[in-house]
């Protein structure tokens, strides 16, 4: 559940266009080009680390 919250928000942010102000930024601190495709993979990994959180610590179902 957690990753759907996390690429809703990025999709959210993108209405304000916060993927062109994250995309230069990531291209300035690291010197790659990254796309769209790669913001929202990024959002996607850091809601699957939420999830594998919670998997852990044993509440994951009890989010469900």
């Amino acid at each position: 559940m957690t990753i759907v919250s996390f690429l809703l928000i990025g999709w959210i942010l993108s209405w304000f266009k916060f993927e062109q102000v994250f995309i230069q930024a990531f291209q300035e601190l690291f010197n790659k080009t990254i796309s769209k495709a790669s913001y929202y993979f990024i959002f996607f990994c850091i809601g699957a680390l939420g999830d594998i959180v919670l998997l852990l610590n044993g509440t994951f179902f009890d989010k469900l």
